[in-house]
């Protein structure tokens, strides 16, 4: 029988330090394949990581740090114009890109944590029960007694997004308080650094933003940045030049961090290298998408599908991409399956895993060359 403490290999996959390739790989073997005699391996490499996260209460998935709101969306399946008054549904969500990003990886399998700013009210409270009952770890969520819980209102019609509000002010307000749980606990600590995958989103106010791109505390980990909206995505710029920092845009965001216009996908990709981003993802609706490091630029066209929401598609894309390549897939694949897994939610499904717990690379991350801002 398995073992409670490998209960997935999710959890596992954030216990590898320096210098245990041997045992990191003794404990995959034997959760993979059963066999006996690397018991002994396995288990004091997990006992020795445990102890070094016992103020987390174990180890961390993933870090998604940003928007936490309610999302207000009404939705029509007739074509919309300036002025349009048509009926529809008008439904309350949980959403944030950070939020949105956090409730698809636990569709996954990955169990996020949360670090983020909610107002000490009714909907802030909702909210919560909500992040609960999807397996987030909201522990470490900042209340503020006198900040109300952000919200976003969206109108959605059969031609896709009308015009759609953001009001995070409160996350704005709350500023880097939303941070002050990481010094007092391993992922912060002047010794230990985090060096997993985190999650960023421009409603984090630039100065925090700032500050986690050159934390010492986040020196090794593995960021996924994206612009909360278009109005924001020049929030993303103190991540250019920076060595471990990948970049989800869609085509007019990686026109406005250009301060030009891009036709495709790949020509977007090309001039954000040339702006000094290690690793892009563009999107373009149901054109190209494009995938670029300095050594290659991939793309890949996303199904054809009945659209019928929009709003948390790049989100959706994002999450499915990260548990893609954290699983061991390589760029085409990981690219393929973000894609059918955005095509599945904007055509009304659930993107999720299938099968069993999933099992994320164990081995070490290869470090991209290339100059830092650190």
């Amino acid at each position: 029988m398995r073992p409670s403490w490998c209960r997935s290999q999710a959890v596992l996959a954030r216990l590898a330090a320096p210098g245990d390739e041997g045992n990191e790989i003794a404990v995959w073997v034997f959760t993979t394949f059963r066999i006996p005699w690397l018991v002994p391996l396995a288990n004091s490499t997990l006992c020795r990581h445990k102890s070094r996260m016992t103020s987390l209460g174990g180890p961390i998935d993933i870090l998604c740090i940003g928007g936490l709101m309610w999302d207000i969306i009404g939705r029509s399946p007739a074509h919309m114009r300036w002025g349009s008054d048509v009926p529809g549904r008008i439904v309350r969500l949980p959403g944030g890109v950070a939020l949105n990003v956090a409730i698809t990886l636990a569709r996954f399998g990955l169990t996020p944590t949360l670090l983020s700013a909610i107002g000490r009210d009714v909907e802030g409270d909702e909210l919560l029960r909500a992040c609960d009952q999807m397996g987030l770890v909201t522990t470490y969520i900042y209340r503020s007694d006198h900040l109300p819980t952000d919200r976003y209102m969206a109108v959605e019609g059969a031609n896709g997004l009308i015009a759609a509000i953001a009001d995070a002010h409160s996350l704005e307000a709350a500023g880097d308080k939303i941070l002050h749980p990481l010094p007092r606990d391993p992922l912060g600590g002047a010794t230990a650094r985090y060096d997993g995958y985190i999650v960023l989103d421009t409603n984090l106010t630039l100065p925090v933003l700032e500050q986690i791109a050159h934390s010492p505390a986040f020196a090794d980990a593995d960021l996924r940045v994206a612009p909360a909206s278009p109005g924001k995505a020049d929030r993303l710029l103190p991540f250019l030049n920076h060595a471990h920092a990948t970049f989800y845009v869609n085509l007019e965001e990686a026109g406005l961090l250009c301060q030009t216009e891009f036709e495709t996908a790949r020509t977007a990709a090309a001039g954000l290298l040339r702006r000094g981003a290690l690793r892009v993802l563009v999107t373009d609706g149901g054109n190209e998408t494009a995938d670029g490091t300095p050594d290659s630029i991939i793309t890949a066209t996303p199904p054809e599908v009945m659209v019928t929401r929009v709003t948390g598609a790049g989100d959706t894309f994002m999450a499915a991409h990260i548990t893609a390549e954290a699983t061991g897939a390589g760029r085409i694949a990981a690219l393929a399956r973000a894609l059918n897994a955005a095509a599945t939610y904007v055509s009304g499904g659930n993107p999720g895993w299938s099968g069993s717990p999933i099992r994320m690379r164990w081995l070490p991350r290869a470090r991209p060359e290339g100059p830092s801002s650190r």
